[in-house]
């Protein structure tokens, strides 16, 4: 092959990447200390790290020419100028008049991105956390572009050095190049819509906080640009060369899951299908970007959990553990749902019980991961191992001696889990930590909390709170003193570090001493900022599947149906029949009583009629289609069933005990099907006889009670699995429902096309409209109240509780779509005067803990994690004021108990009500 000396068909150079000592100190200070230097060991020495930090993986040549756009933009041109001129004279080729056109494509969309570049750099510094920390999504966004052109002058180089050659493979080049021109026309889109927030936001304000506006029209843009481009041959441009295989292979690996997803019930299954089926993806790139669109549009949130689920699965876990590093202590807890109590910071004579968790699935069992390298005192005590859940667990060979117990450790890390809050487990986790564990040496409680749509929010911060609680408690059976206890999380994990310590604030028990959080999520509302304008191109966080997984925490996604299986028809029937009596027993008892109100003479008889009619109408409308009667005035039901018979075949089998029950009941059965188009309640004299009230109660009862009970979920009204007719409620001619108020949020299709005459503000310059795609997503922007909960949105607590909270560590990456979730509350806490760090990886996408046995450059990011814990342990802070729990706050204490504790509690006694926490 005709290429240069240590260049290869991309066009890259071979470099050596390396992690560059780009590590930035306010006032010029030193660089950051070893990860495995040895801890101070008194008193607390400078702070380890700087306030603001920024660490690049890039090659020395590239990062040079990212930071100065110009030398970007005056090599693309060169090299475009170049080879337009050449293929042009190569006559009419195909291969020549496609180089002729993609590469007049890519000089057009540069020199509209030019001078958008520029504007961006004079201006993008005001977004920074601090002169140390220059990063924000809009700095990210231009990084992107600046990256998408560097390729595509490596590229372009390449082909004028090997266009010649006998062995140049014009069809595959030009390919490529028209790839990334397509990329370059979407971030094209991108940088018009970052200009538009930069004009709308406030001075220094990264996130566009209306609901409606730049933010409902990015979800619209969204659900209809093509997104194909950045999936395929571009997968993973902007990441480090490191971790594009990687990508790729998750890409082959989710396409291939999703073709399998439907056809087989169990996971192994799937997986072994997706394995032979994976082929075809990875030799076609454009196949797969269209695939890899068509899920990341439509498939619902279960889905994503099975696929990022595959983690958990026995033989992968096993073959990661092989790899991972050995611990003595691998246990699965299952802690019960009991109270207990806790001392208050303020006062420690006074104490706050402690309740378990009861949103949405009542008391549980909280489940957790104790991890720990060597084992400690208590770790193998009797209480302990009555706390151990035999899970099957992954394979843990440790072919060392016979453990002796070691004394408890001073420091304790309690971590929660990463998963967009719907899916994985401490498992999934276990080989970053079980490192941590060994680097630490430190005991680490990974917990497993309950995960959405099934356990929508607050139930994970209730069982994480209840869980940092008990370790403080139970500190002595985890092998360590606690004397000093530190939050880590990731992501979702993140998120829920801060939610704890607000919530232990409200609480007035003991605070952690530091929190490290990485990437984490702080503002869980569908609103725009520059760097959420990056999942139109990130792989692991497009913006459909991170709005299906803060939907589903948020309990606004709606839950899964089962899938109906095919029965007999009996057995259907005896179903169905189950639950419409039950239904006639319920609302009849009701309407009875609401009828003998009616003769007391009530003053809202009337209006409680009207309801119970309302609640009626929809069984005894099912009852008018399953008899086939339709409205009339003269129609006896006996002959409706034998008029019918050839119709239902089956119902023949229900004449012979029907008819002669139904004939006396509803004689005039026609008549109540004339009244089920009114909302108001028919006379009861219409369609009963007089004294045939007691005898349906009854009859009703007995027939219920003689078919087994049913749960509601196991009852359906589907004749077969495949019937073509569908459920019936769709199919209800008989019953008027009347209009309901949407709900909050709206489903948002297509971007309509404005007329010419239309008012509204141009979306994109005159000429100019990215690439749409063939498969359009509904997607649901969430403007329910409860995503601005502080105890959901951290960024959106008052001063008053991100005062409270302990010293925090940010790791972020910059090519993530959460960046500015870091940045924004990092200088939240700044404001407010809290200790605060944000330190910024650069060329690492969203996750990649998860991957730190993968590379150099994700080990070396999280070792950044690791030492940010080791100052939470290793540095004293100063005395901290800790706020009383708000019940105290409102009374008189003495040293013999609390003035207006409730009857029945004991004196020095607080019960909390985790309800009023999560309200406030």
């Amino acid at each position: 092959m005709a290429s240069g000396k240590g260049r290869g068909e991309n066009g890259i150079k071979n470099t050596n990447w390396k992690v560059n000592s780009l590590i930035k100190k306010k006032g010029g200070g030193h660089s950051a200390a070893d990860p495995s230097s040895p801890p101070p060991s008194s008193s607390c020495s400078p702070p380890l790290s700087p306030p603001g930090s920024v660490m690049s993986f890039s090659s020395e040549e590239g990062s040079a020419e990212l930071k100065d756009p110009r030398i970007v933009f005056q090599n693309l041109h060169s090299v475009l100028d170049e080879n337009i001129a050449f293929f042009r004279g190569q006559g009419s080729s195909e291969p020549a008049r496609r180089f002729v056109a993609v590469f007049s494509l890519i000089q057009s969309h540069a020199r509209s991105l030019e001078p958008a570049v520029h504007a961006f750099t004079s201006v993008y510094h005001v977004f920074d956390f601090d002169a140390a920390t220059p990063a924000n999504g809009y700095r990210s966004l231009v990084k992107v572009v600046l990256s998408c052109l560097l390729h595509i002058v490596h590229k372009g180089r390449y082909v004028s050095s090997s266009r010649r050659s006998l062995f140049f493979r014009a069809s595959h080049n030009v390919t490529e190049l028209e790839s990334y021109c397509s990329a370059l026309c979407q971030l094209r889109a991108l940088v018009y819509f970052a200009q538009r927030l930069l004009t709308a936001n406030r001075h220094g304000d990264l996130f566009f906080l209306e609901e409606r506006g730049l933010s409902e029209e990015f979800v619209r843009q969204y659900a209809s640009m093509h997104k194909g481009c950045f999936y395929g041959r571009c997968m993973g441009f902007q990441f480090t060369p490191a971790i594009r295989p990687f990508l790729q292979t998750i890409s082959i690996g989710l396409v291939s899951f999703g073709e399998n997803y439907k056809r087989h019930q169990s996971g192994i299954g799937v997986a072994a299908s997706s394995f032979f089926t994976s082929g075809k993806y990875a030799m076609d790139p454009e196949l797969r970007g269209f695939e890899f669109e068509r899920i990341t549009q439509n498939l619902d949130v279960n889905f994503w959990k099975a696929f990022w689920n595959i983690t958990e699965m026995e033989v992968l876990a096993s073959l990661a553990n092989i790899t991972s590093t050995t611990v003595r202590v691998n246990k699965t807890l299952s802690v019960p749902p009991h109270s207990f109590e806790l001392p208050l910071a303020a006062d420690p004579r006074l104490h706050v019980t402690i309740t378990p968790p009861v949103a949405h699935c009542g008391p549980a069992p909280v489940n957790m991961r104790l991890l720990s390298y060597e084992l400690k005192e208590g770790q193998d005590s009797e209480e302990l191992s009555s706390l151990v859940k035999q899970d099957g667990s992954s394979l843990n060979i440790d072919l060392r001696l016979k453990p002796r117990r070691g004394p408890p450790s001073k420091y304790l890390l309690v971590h929660f889990h990463g998963g967009g809050f719907v899916a994985q487990t401490s498992k999934s986790h276990e080989p970053y930590l079980k490192s941590w564990a060994h680097e630490l040496d430190t005991p680490i409680l990974s917990i497993d909390y309950s995960l959405a749509p099934e356990a929508p929010f607050p139930r994970a911060l209730e069982e994480c709170f209840f869980a940092y609680c008990w370790a403080l408690k139970n500190c002595h059976l985890l092998g360590s003193t606690a004397e000093r206890v530190c939050l880590a999380g990731d992501s979702a994990g993140g998120n829920l570090c801060l939610t704890v310590s607000m919530r232990a604030a409200s609480y007035g028990v003991r605070l952690p001493d530091g929190i490290m959080t990485a990437y984490p999520a702080t503002l869980l509302t569908a609103t725009a900022s520059p760097s959420r304008l990056l999942t139109l191109i990130d792989p692991l966080l497009p913006l459909s599947v991170l709005s299906k997984c803060l939907s589903a925490y948020a309990g606004t996604e709606p839950m899964p149906q089962k899938r109906a299986e095919k029965v007999n028809t009996m057995s259907l029937v005896r179903k169905d029949t189950a639950l419409l009596l039950r239904d006639f027993r319920l609302g009849a008892s009701a309407w009875i009583s609401s009828l003998l109100d009616n003769g007391r003479g009530g003053k809202n008889s009337g209006t409680v009629s009207t309801a119970l009619w309302a609640c009626l109408r929809r069984p005894l409308a099912f009852l008018m289609r399953f008899l086939r009667v339709k409205p009339a005035s003269s129609v006896d039901p006996v002959s409706v069933f034998i008029g019918k018979y050839s119709i239902n075949p089956f119902i023949n089998l229900l004449i012979p005990s029907f008819s002669p029950l139904l004939s006396p009941l509803f004689p005039s059965l026609s008549l109540l099907s004339s009244h089920l188009f009114s909302p108001f309640p028919p006379p009861l004299s219409h369609f009963f006889h007089p004294l045939s009230l007691s005898l349906s109660l009854s009859l009703s009862l007995s027939l219920s009670l003689s078919l087994s009970p049913l749960p509601p979920e196991d009852v359906s009204f589907f004749l077969t699995e495949d019937s073509e007719e569908g459920h019936p409620d769709s199919q209800l001619p008989l019953v008027v429902v009347p209009e309901v108020e949407e709900e909050p949020g709206f489903v948002l299709g297509p971007p309509r096309c404005p007329s010419p005459s239309s008012s509204a503000p141009q979306e994109f310059p005159e000429g100019f409209e990215p690439l749409r795609s063939d498969q359009l997503a509904d997607m649901k922007l969430q403007t329910s109240p409860i995503v601005q909960n502080p105890f959901m949105s951290p960024l959106l607590a008052p001063d008053d509780m991100l005062r409270g909270l302990p010293p925090l560590h940010i790791v972020a990456c910059a090519l993530d779509p959460m960046l500015d979730d870091s940045v924004m509350f990092a200088k939240r806490l700044r404001a407010v005067g809290q200790q605060v760090s944000l330190c910024v990886v650069e060329d690492l996408p969203h996750g990649f803990l998860s991957l730190s046995q993968l590379s150099r450059e994700t080990k070396d990011a999280a070792n950044i994690c690791v030492q940010r814990i080791r100052e939470v342990f290793h540095c004293e802070a100063p005395p901290r004021t800790q706020r009383k729990h708000r019940k105290l706050e409102r009374t008189n204490h003495g040293t013999g108990g609390v003035a207006g504790a409730e009857p029945g509690e004991e004196p020095g006694t607080v019960t909390s009500q985790p309800s009023v926490e999560i309200g406030a």
